[in-house]
């Protein structure tokens, strides 16, 4: 590894590099367990003789529990480390995967599949132990490859598990597949508390003073803190909106209602949470040494709302929006040139990440989700008039942006607060949930044009709310168990 950022990915001798393999590949099982159902789902369907409005359902449900679930991981990384977190997440998925696999009915197909949303908050581990054993002239990179590697999985998944299907042969080949991938999960969870450590040797793994919430450090950034968690609960009810009778109709208006007053009861017990992490700091005031602006984690959380956010909507919705706009093309064709929207992980992410380390932070990250704007607004012109390959390269293109942008945002959550890093990453990591609810719900409200103009608007705003994050510059402060202050390089 060089002084100037770059990454020698195969010297697999230095610690750091062994580590990011192993972590990068085990967000990729993350993903192929999270997005297993997806390629099987013409299995599944003919096996339980599913409608349109039950497979909905099941595709709802995969991403409802990762909201609430991303949040809850950055806790548990912060106080415990990532090393037991994500063994335990790999180990405990795999046998919610066995679940999903060997279930006999709808209800239990859509209970395990709500719970396999779960392993979907495995991104924000990783991006913690990364964090720690890279520093920062490198870590944007490091993390770019972490997350572009892992998102991978889910184009793997795609690419593989039908063909295993068929390996398997009869009408249960699809459970098998699926098991395949659950079996592999908890291998890799026991292999991976093996081998991984939390920190270099000799460095110090920093916990937030108490469990619970974000520390903030005045009392204007408390009240920020509690409005950034409203869109959150917002998208968990529409959520719950889509599986009433209103939308797939797997639950009843009842149980919606019941729901909605649990999130209400949720939100308050949260918010009582965040006051007990904080009262002490919020009566006696912050030292200045110790003191970061919450503004930088919102910034971080809008900006992942319309990068992310706008990936998953756009994924779920690419392969019919070729097939509607181009006569000539049929499922299969459509669907594979939609795929090319994903497989730009693998290069945009770490692209966007060494953006970020070379160019700078700020400006990287605005010229990325301005980039994002403007492939959006020209995607919302495409029609059947176009040439197909234009069409195709304007998707790759946009779709560079946006997850360039990606890599760029997660290139600067480790700088915000080394020992918070795991919630930080968990709450933006939320957001970009949020962002795939908010715009797949104006979807299906409008047309295809609309919706791409949508998402560019709302880039143009969260460009220019960019321009207001502080660069990091200069060293962090973290209070050590014995009170002495350990300075942390963040440039």
């Amino acid at each position: 590894m060089s002084h100037e950022g770059k990454i020698n990915l195969f010297n697999l001798k230095d610690p750091k590099i062994k580590t990011l393999h192993v972590t990068w590949f085990a967000f990729f099982l993350t993903f192929v367990v999270w997005f297993s159902h997806a390629p099987l789902m013409v299995f599944i369907k003919e096996a339980f003789d599913l409608s349109t409005q039950q497979v909905k359902a099941l595709l709802i449900l995969n991403v409802a529990l990762t909201i609430p679930a991303r949040i809850a991981i950055g806790i548990l990384v912060d106080k415990f480390g990532p090393r037991i977190v994500y063994s335990s997440l790999l180990i405990v998925s795999s046998f919610i995967c066995f679940a999903f696999a060997m279930a006999t009915t709808y209800e239990a197909l859509a209970l395990f599949r709500f719970l396999l949303g779960f392993v979907g908050a495995g991104f924000v581990i990783g991006i913690r132990l990364v964090g720690e054993w890279f520093p920062a002239k490198q870590v944007g990179l490091a993390e770019g490859i972490y997350g572009g590697w892992g998102n991978f999985g889910s184009a793997a998944g795609a690419m593989t598990l039908p063909t295993l299907a068929f390996m398997f042969g009869g009408d249960d080949g699809w459970r098998y597949a699926l098991a395949s991938t659950g079996v592999i999960a908890g291998l890799y969870g026991i292999f991976f508390y093996t081998v991984a450590r939390n920190t270099p040797k000799g460095s110090t793994y920093f916990k937030p003073k108490k469990a619970g919430g974000l520390e903030v450090t005045s009392k204007g950034d408390f009240y920020f803190y509690l409005l950034m968690n409203i869109p959150m609960y917002l998208a968990l009810a529409v959520l719950a909106w889509k599986l009433s009778p209103t939308g797939v109709a797997l639950l009843s208006e009842q149980a919606m209602y019941l729901l909605w007053f649990g999130l209400v009861v949720l939100f308050i017990i949260q918010t009582n949470a965040i006051y007990q992490v904080n009262k002490d700091s919020l009566k006696n005031g912050v030292p200045d040494l110790e003191k970061y602006k919450f503004k930088q984690v919102a910034i971080l959380d809008v900006a992942y709302f319309v990068t992310f956010g706008s990936e998953l909507a756009v994924v779920s919705m690419l392969p019919l929006f070729f097939l509607e706009t181009f006569d000539s093309l049929n499922p299969v064709k459509a669907g594979l040139l939609a795929s090319g929207f994903a497989f730009m992980n693998l290069v945009a992410r770490p692209t966007g990440g060494y953006f970020s380390d070379k160019f700078g932070r700020r400006k990287s990250l605005m010229f990325l989700i301005g980039g994002l704007a403007i492939g959006y607004f020209i995607l919302g012109n495409i029609d059947n008039t176009w040439w197909i390959p234009v069409a195709v390269i304007a998707t790759m293109c946009c779709s560079f942006f946006v997850q360039a942008g990606e890599g760029a945002v997660f290139a600067i959550v480790p700088l915000v607060k080394r020992r918070m890093t795991g919630q930080i990453a968990g709450m933006a990591g939320a957001y970009g949930n949020v962002g795939a609810v908010t715009y797949l719900t104006v979807l299906s409200f409008v047309d295809y044009s609309t919706f791409f103009y949508v998402i560019a608007a709302s880039a143009l705003i969260i460009f220019f709310a960019c321009w207001f994050i502080d660069e990091p510059k200069g060293q962090i402060a973290e209070v050590m168990p014995d009170g002495s202050v350990h300075l942390i390089d963040v440039e």
